[in-house]
């Protein structure tokens, strides 16, 4: 089978289009046949082994795993031994960090994948496993988001951001939303209800008093977060400084802010697929790419300025 290897840390051009044999069914996995994946951050940041901290799991001075990608939706072909919830030929979506997805096959555990729901496309499916439940376990898990709420979400038009505005929505919360003019419409047009243009009002002077404080972009400081909201949660950075001084003085405060990585799970994959087929959740796809120009997809998101997301074909 076609998969893309890595055997340095690199950028997008240590990517190669190799056959590999397809990966080994075990106990609890499922063998999927790819259709559509979806590119992230995670697998730019993984590509080139940073931060450098991380090289600790992925292989300090090469990658353990060669295979890159996470995110992906196609079709059960085969069920490894005690796999309950999936059967062969059922149109699966998921993510799994370990790396695979960006093959013509991969292997999952069935605990990290969810059922397609009825009318989305692989495209749209494969757009929202590792953004999609990032915003969802921000918002309910750690941001305890009740209906009636106010919320302030940072990066509102990125991957993360996009899903955050609409699942925020669907529970019943107001939202005020920050990005750049040029994509004000775009996340009115999801359901925001107030918009902030940060290249035209600095986000660091504004004042309010939101219920929850969620920042997808990452540059939000611990000032802010205290200033603006009740409680926070933050799921990036955009620096590795900017990163401690934040956790650092969360140490030092009782401010209630989370930071977290999403982890995932039948339920919540159920969750967002429930939001999709009910119309309150849909994926905004940017650009779709061949598979054959995956690294050309990461170079493109690794600019931070995607609306929505950016997905890769493999039919």
């Amino acid at each position: 089978m076609k998969a893309y290897t890595k055997h340095i840390y690199g950028g997008p051009e240590v990517l190669s289009l190799e056959e590999v044999e397809k990966p080994t069914l075990n106990e609890g996995l499922l063998l999927i046949k790819i259709k559509a994946n979806s590119v992230n951050p995670a697998d730019w940041h993984i590509l080139r082994g940073r931060p450098l901290f991380a090289r600790l799991s992925f292989g300090l001075f090469k990658p353990k795993d060669k295979k890159l990608g996470a995110d992906f939706a196609g079709i059960v072909e085969e069920v490894g031994q005690g796999v309950s919830k999936f059967k062969v030929g059922d149109q699966v979506y998921g993510e799994t960090l370990k790396g695979g997805a960006f093959a013509e096959y991969t292997c999952a555990a069935e605990s990290v994948c969810g059922l397609m729901p009825e009318g989305a496309t692989y495209s749209e499916m494969a757009c929202v496993p590792i953004a999609g439940l990032t915003a969802l376990q921000a918002l309910l898990t750690h941001g305890k988001l009740k209906k009636g709420e106010s919320v302030l979400i940072n990066g509102s038009s990125g991957g993360v951001g996009h899903f955050s505005v609409q699942i925020a929505k669907a529970y019943g919360a107001h939202v005020t939303a920050v990005c750049s003019s040029r994509n004000i419409e775009f996340v009115k047009s999801i359901g925001a209800d107030k918009v902030i243009a940060y290249d035209q009002e600095n986000i660091h002077d504004y004042n309010g008093e939101f219920d929850l404080v969620l920042d997808t972009n990452g540059n939000l400081n611990f000032a802010d977060f205290k200033r603006l909201g009740k409680r926070g949660v933050v799921v990036g950075f955009t620096t590795m400084g900017h990163m401690m001084s934040v956790l650092i003085k969360k140490v030092f405060s009782k401010y209630p802010l989370s930071q977290f990585t999403a982890e995932a799970n039948n339920e919540d994959l159920t969750i967002l697929a429930n939001l999709i087929k009910e119309g309150k959740v849909k994926p905004h796809i940017e650009t779709t790419y061949s598979y054959s120009k995956i690294p050309e997809a990461i170079e493109y998101i690794e600019s931070m300025r995607t609306r929505g997301k950016v997905a890769i074909s493999w039919e």
